[in-house]
């Protein structure tokens, strides 16, 4: 499988010019133009990031900073300027390396191959789910909003599990009971509803807002 690419920058130029070199190179690309955008990319877990530092929304170290401990590949700055201070901020935030514009893309093809051979922290990367401020670790099964963790019952994660994977599509509470409880059991699908008020709860009480929605007399859907 070709090694995926993530390319963040505001500037359409840089970005079609990135792309058409590392696809020529038999790379898979993936692109963002701004850090909400890179955040929503970064949940297909690509194998290196090169990320602009000065973007809209927020910048690159603060995008580097939300996603860093749920997305383990290198992470490379693109930049206009270094100084000494940014190069601080940038490695504390979790970047891996940073390439000065204008740059030579022989020499950024290079960095990003040695970056992708040197790492072996893609062996074991975390499927997660950003949204904002609220992140969904599928593979630790944990939730954080604003870095804090909220707890949820292992029914309770399985639940907003398959909602949040299955985003925007509608279930009714025995779909949801056979999926995570099996066909076989032997309970009642009303227990759906009470789990999904103890999500609620959690999710309101830690300052997000539920994500749950009620179609009435269809089912639950996730709503980002």
């Amino acid at each position: 499988m070709n090694n995926r690419i993530l390319i963040v920058d505001d500037e359409e130029d840089v970005v079609n010019l990135l792309k058409d070199y590392f696809e020529m190179n038999n790379y898979s690309i993936l692109t963002a133009k701004n850090g909400i955008e890179a955040m929503k990319q970064a949940e297909k877990q690509p194998d290196l990031i090169l990320l602009d530092i000065n973007m809209p929304d927020f910048d690159g170290f603060e995008v580097c900073k939300r996603i860093r401990n749920f997305v383990s590949c290198p992470i490379l700055f693109l930049t206009a300027k270094v100084q000494d201070t940014d190069k601080i901020n940038g490695f504390a935030v979790g970047g891996d390396d940073y390439v000065v514009k204008p740059f030579s893309l022989e020499e950024l093809g290079a960095r990003v191959a040695a970056h992708l051979r040197r790492d072996q922290r893609q062996m074991n990367k975390d499927k997660a789910n950003f949204m904002g401020e609220l992140i969904i670790n599928y593979t630790t099964k944990e939730v954080f909003f604003r870095k804090e963790k909220i707890n949820f019952t292992k029914k309770e994660f399985e639940i907003i599990e398959f909602l949040s994977m299955n985003s925007g599509q509608i279930f009714d509470k025995e779909r949801i009971y056979e999926s995570l409880w099996g066909w076989d059991s032997e309970g009642d699908s009303s227990v759906i509803a009470e789990h999904i008020r103890r999500i609620r709860t959690k999710l309101l009480a830690h300052g997000t807002k539920t994500h749950i929605e009620t179609v009435w007399g269809v089912g639950y859907r996730w709503v980002r």
